[in-house]
């Protein structure tokens, strides 16, 4: 099992934005071939806004999903806003070692 865990920074002003565009694709991610679950974390904490925490059958799966068209598709309107909602992020990953 594979988890990944991106961080997201994202202007105050953002906030409702972003997480319209997670609810949107949150029902697509049942379809992913190898997706055991996601979730779309509001942060207590000052310093992240938001965490984005997917788990894997693989991290083959993980990686054959990055380069697919749904992966593009759903990251595609980013690059042509003039304003950009994420500030920064950090994205972690993690081969799961025991789970129960």
């Amino acid at each position: 099992m594979y988890v990944v865990m991106n961080e997201l920074h994202v202007e105050k002003d953002q906030h409702e934005m972003v997480k319209g565009r997670f609810e949107k694709s949150k029902d697509r991610m049942k379809d992913v071939d190898g997706c055991v679950e996601f979730l779309f974390l509001e942060s207590e904490k000052e310093d992240v806004s938001f965490v984005v925490f997917t788990k894997w059958d693989s991290k083959e799966s993980y990686e054959s999903w990055l380069n697919s068209d749904a992966f593009r598709s759903a990251h595609k309107g980013q690059q042509s806003s003039d304003k950009k909602p994420m500030t920064d992020n950090n994205l972690r990953s993690f081969e799961v070692v025991f789970h129960t």
